[in-house]
C-alpha cells in the first residue's frame, strides 16, 4: 500500500494529456492508488507526444508514474462491466472530457450520483459544464490567451508571449486536486460525494491577481512589463556585468539596504525615490541608476553582497542550473523513476512536505497502456 494521508482511497483516472494527469498525479503523490482507464490501442494522448527515450514518452512518464493502467472501451458491454465494478469500490473520479461525453456514455454526475452516492466526481475541462463556451474544445494555449494572461507576459511592445511552462493545465490540475481533498473533507462528515467542476479558462482568471486589482483600480487594462513586477519597485531582473540578477527589494528597509550594498547613499535621499510610489513612478532611471553600479562586477559578487546585507535576490537559471541547485536537491524537487526500458528518468518531485510522511526519492514505475490489467481483475475477482 502506498504511504500517504490519501492511503486507501481509489482514484479512477479517466484523464489523458495534462490537466487531469496532472491532478491524479498529485493525488498519487499524496498516498492514493490510481487506476488510469486508458482507450484500447492508443491510449492516452501523451503517450505518443516526446521527447521519446527508447521509443517511450519522456511526457507522459512525467505525468503518470505510480499509476496502474487498463485498457477498457467503455462503449463494450463486458468492458462496460469492469468498468462499473472499479465504479463501485472508487472513491474518486477524475475526468477531462469535454461537457456532455460523459453522459453520452452512461456515466453521467446525476447517473453515478444515484447509484454510488459517496463517489466524488471531478471534471476539468476548458471552459466548464455551464456558460456558452462549455462545449468548446480547448488546449492550453488557448485559454491562455483567452484568460488575459499571456496579455501582461513579455516585453512592452513584443509579438503574444506564451507563459513557458503550461499554466493552463496545471492549475486546472492543482485546482481540482484542491477541490476533490475539500470534497473529501466533506464526505467524512455527510457521507455524500459532490461533483467538482473546473474550467481552465476560470483558473486563468483566478490567478490574473495583481492585474485584476490594477484594472479594478485605474479602469485601464495591464500590458507587458518585461521581468518587473507592476507595483513594487525596484522589483526585477537587472543587468550585471556577466548575466543578471534579479533584485527584489519590497520595502523601504531593503531599498536602504540595496543602497548600502551598491555604495550609493544619494539614491536613498533622492526624492524621486522616497517611496515605493516614487520608485514605480520613476522605475525606469531608478534601473539605469542600478545598472550603472551593477555592471562593473559579476552577479556572483553582487550575490554575495546581497545575501548578507539580507536583500533577497537570485540568479536567472536556465532547467539545467534549476536542477541542480543545491537546494533544489535538498529538498528532494528531483526524483527518479527507474523504468525497465529507459533506465532511469529524472523528474519533478512533490513540493508538499507532510510531517507525518516521508518524500522518497524514487517514485512508482511508469505503466504500459493496459498493463495492470491481470492484477487488476485479480483484485475484483474476475
Amino acid at each position: 500500500m502506498t504511504d500517504g494521508p490519501l492511503a486507501g482511497l481509489l482514484v479512477l483516472d479517466l484523464t489523458r494529456v495534462l490537466a487531469g494527469p496532472y491532478c491524479t498525479m498529485v493525488l498519487a503523490d499524496l498516498g492514493a492508488r490510481v487506476i488510469k482507464v486508458e482507450t484500447p490501442g492508443t491510449g492516452d494522448d501523451s503517450r505518443h507526444i516526446g521527447p521519446f527515450i527508447e521509443e517511450k514518452s519522456a511526457y507522459f512518464m512525467s505525468l503518470n508514474r505510480g499509476k496502474e493502467s487498463i485498457a477498457l472501451d467503455l462503449k463494450a458491454e463486458d468492458d462496460r462491466a469492469i468498468f462499473e465494478d472499479l465504479l463501485a469500490r472508487a472513491d474518486i473520479l477524475v475526468e477531462n472530457y469535454r461537457p456532455g461525453v460523459m453522459e453520452k456514455l452512461g456515466y453521467g454526475w446525476d447517473l453515478l450520483h444515484e447509484r454510488f452516492p459517496a463517489l466524488i466526481y471531478a471534471a476539468a475541462s476548458g471552459f466548464g459544464h455551464s456558460g456558452p463556451y462549455r462545449t468548446r474544445p480547448a488546449y492550453d494555449m488557448v485559454v491562455q490567451g483567452m484568460g488575459g494572461i499571456m496579455s501582461i507576459t513579455g516585453h512592452p511592445g513584443g509579438p503574444p508571449t506564451r507563459v513557458g511552462s503550461s499554466v493552463g493545465d496545471i492549475t486546472a490540475g492543482l485546482f481540482a486536486t484542491i477541490g476533490i481533498n475539500a470534497a473529501l473533507y466533506h464526505r467524512a462528515s455527510t457521507g455524500q460525494g459532490m461533483k467538482i467542476d473546473v474550467a481552465m479558462l476560470d483558473c486563468q482568471i483566478a490567478i490574473l491577481e495583481n492585474a485584476i486589482a490594477r484594472y479594478a483600480a485605474t479602469g485601464e487594462a495591464p500590458g507587458p512589463l518585461g521581468a518587473r513586477h507592476p507595483s513594487i519597485t525596484p522589483f526585477a531582473a537587472y543587468q550585471a556585468q556577466d548575466g543578471w540578477i534579479i533584485i527584489a527589494a519590497g520595502n523601504n528597509g531593503l531599498f536602504e539596504k540595496l543602497c548600502g550594498v551598491l555604495g550609493r547613499p544619494e539614491l536613498l535621499a533622492d526624492p524621486d525615490f522616497a517611496s515605493n510610489d516614487m520608485r514605480t513612478q520613476n522605475v525606469d532611471r531608478l534601473a539605469h541608476e542600478m545598472e550603472f553600479t551593477l555592471r562593473h562586477q559579476p552577479v556572483a559578487h553582487w550575490m554575495d553582497l546581497l545575501e548578507q546585507a539580507g536583500v533577497p535576490c537570485g540568479p536567472i537559471n536556465n532547467v539545467e542550473q534549476a536542477l541542480n541547485d543545491p537546494h533544489v536537491r535538498a529538498r528532494n524537487m528531483v526524483v527518479t523513476v527507474d523504468d525497465p526500458v529507459t533506465g532511469p528518468l529524472e523528474i519533478a518531485g512533490n513540493p508538499i512536505k507532510l510531517s507525518a510522511f516521508g518524500d522518497p526519492s524514487t517514485r512508482g514505475p511508469v505503466p504500459d497502456l493496459d498493463g495492470g490489467r491481470a492484477a487488476i481483475l485479480a483484485w475484483l475477482g474476475r
